[in-house]
């Protein structure tokens, strides 16, 4: 008992010292965790410039078994392919975020199937859940009361954004048929138009005040 109250606190100083710092998951299964390079640096720059943050404008790449993952408070994952995590990051990412850490999970297409039973392994006792368009994820600084935007098509559905809770607070978001990460990139690298690449961008910001402010 003793050590798991250590635990909690190191893990408590770590999210304090960092307490506006993101990273980037690297894992293993073949997928893609590179994908989108230009996405969390310009996400991260319209945070510090639109919505008053003060994050280091370069991500850190972390994978989820080493300790330092307790000294960020959100960390993103994304990609196209398979996802596995071993014994090690399952229990190392369980811990981060029953103890107050945050995932986004981002399909660039074709990730579904493999995170889902991943995350599973995380938290056997849970399930994904669509989140409700009123949720405060949607509403600030930027509203979206229509839920996540439709960003990047990729097979004609609708965007949905689904969540994972501990005691009703979001520690999960999995946006899934968005593509908020395309949104994100340079222009050149998807051409989407600047109001689809704005709306994409000010989602994001929603899910950074989300994490930064609840």
């Amino acid at each position: 008992m003793k050590l798991r109250f250590i635990s909690f606190i190191i893990l408590f100083i770590g999210f304090h010292i960092n307490a506006q710092e993101i990273a980037l998951v690297k894992y293993s299964g073949g997928g893609d965790w590179y994908a989108n390079p230009t996405s969390l640096p310009n996400l991260i720059k319209f945070c510090n410039e639109n919505i008053g943050t003060k994050i280091e404008t370069k991500p850190i790449t972390i994978e989820l078994s080493s300790s330092a993952l307790f000294l960020y408070p959100f960390i993103h994952i994304t990609g196209h392919g398979n996802v596995v995590f071993n014994d090690a990051e399952i229990q190392n990412l369980r811990k981060y975020l029953l103890g107050g850490g945050f995932l986004h999970i981002d399909d660039n297409y074709g990730m579904d199937e493999y995170i889902r039973r991943e995350m599973k392994r995380v938290f056997p006792e849970m399930d994904f859940v669509e989140i409700s368009k009123s949720h405060l994820v949607f509403q600030e600084p930027y509203a979206f009361p229509n839920g996540i935007p439709k960003i990047h098509e990729h097979d004609n559905q609708p965007p949905q954004a689904f969540g994972l809770f501990k005691d009703e607070k979001l520690i999960c978001l999995y946006t899934y048929e968005t593509d908020l990460g395309d949104g994100w990139e340079d222009q050149e690298v998807h051409n989407n138009p600047a109001e689809i690449r704005e709306k994409a961008l000010r989602m994001g910001a929603n899910i950074i005040n989300y994490v930064f402010k609840f």
